[in-house]
């Protein structure tokens, strides 16, 4: 039963990466502009510009570049970066560390505050406590991560003088960034834990279970919080694989050489085998994660694999 829920995930997450491989070559085709154009002096001549396309592999049919493209993805060749001209698999080994790491602490933050906060406000519901959680996670998914960022900057890094405003190394550089990028993830998860846990105080076994007599705090660890844990593991999952799009601008932001700041040097300079392997590595990221949070969902509750 396992076997087969195991093998329907994993046709599925191969559908995923060859629709997410079909979107990034196609899209970036359509979008005006000629790379061949930006890898060669304002100077250069019509036929320079041709023979730098044909070099590029971008005077074939945009078919047969696309078969040829998917051949190499299939052995994991994505080409050289058009604007450093080293193999691409290897920039993105070098910057994905960065990004894991980042990715990593954002959401260790994020799963720390906002699950107890969460817990909080479902057991004190309509207290003080429940209202200033429910303002606080309404304020942190308002808030555009680009503007906390530089906020956070010039109050922490400038005006305070107490964490560097960028760069990478020590634990004092990943605090700013690895905060910007968590606070949404908090807010979100504090509601979702919220709700997820007042709707399992309304079952009949938690009310038989309290019926019985047992202590409120075993009602809670051992019957509801493991219930109301399922949604908000899906969500984590999916947030962990969001948080590589939004770590696109924070690590832009802070000057974090990681993924996201690789991606927009590529997108400024059109280097297509760069922004296509990024797409199709991010995928497989999101895939794994989301494989990942499904095995986790059937561990908890086995009905999952019989319904699938």
């Amino acid at each position: 039963m396992m076997g087969r829920f195991l093998l329907n995930r994993f046709f599925q997450a191969m559908i995923v990466l060859v629709g997410a491989s079909g979107i990034a070559f196609f899209i970036l085709r359509v979008i005006p502009g000629d790379p061949a154009t930006l890898m060669l002096p304002e100077n250069a001549t019509e036929e320079e510009v041709n023979q730098m396309r044909e070099s590029m592999g971008l005077n074939l049919p945009l078919w047969t570049q696309y078969i040829v493209y998917f051949k190499q993805m299939l052995v994991l060749d994505f080409g050289d970066s058009l604007n450093r001209g080293l193999p691409s698999m290897q920039l993105i080994v070098d910057h994905l560390p960065a990004t894991a790491i980042l990715v990593f602490w954002a959401m260790v933050i994020a799963i720390v505050i906002a699950i107890p906060l969460g817990m909080l406000a479902a057991v004190k519901k309509n207290s003080l406590s429940d209202y200033a959680v429910s303002i606080l996670a309404m304020l942190g998914q308002s808030v555009p991560s680009y503007w906390l960022g530089m906020m956070l900057i010039l109050l922490v890094a400038v005006r305070w003088d107490l964490l560097p405003t960028s760069g990478f190394g020590s634990w004092s550089h990943l605090v700013l960034p690895a905060f910007t990028l968590a606070v949404y993830q908090l807010a979100l998860i504090a509601r979702l834990m919220r709700s997820s846990m007042l709707d399992v105080m309304h079952n009949d076994y938690v009310r038989t279970a309290r019926a019985k007599g047992l202590p409120e705090r075993i009602v809670l660890f051992k019957h509801v919080f493991k219930n109301a844990l399922i949604p908000t593991i899906t969500m984590i999952g999916l947030q962990t694989g969001q948080l590589l799009g939004g770590a696109i601008i924070t690590e832009y932001i802070f000057s974090w050489p990681g993924l996201g700041f690789l991606t927009v040097q590529s997108i400024q300079f059109r280097d297509y085998p760069m922004i296509q392997s990024l797409v199709i590595i991010s995928a497989l990221v999101f895939v794994i994660i989301n494989l990942i949070v499904d095995i986790l969902y059937a561990v908890i509750d086995r009905r999952i694999v019989v319904d699938s």
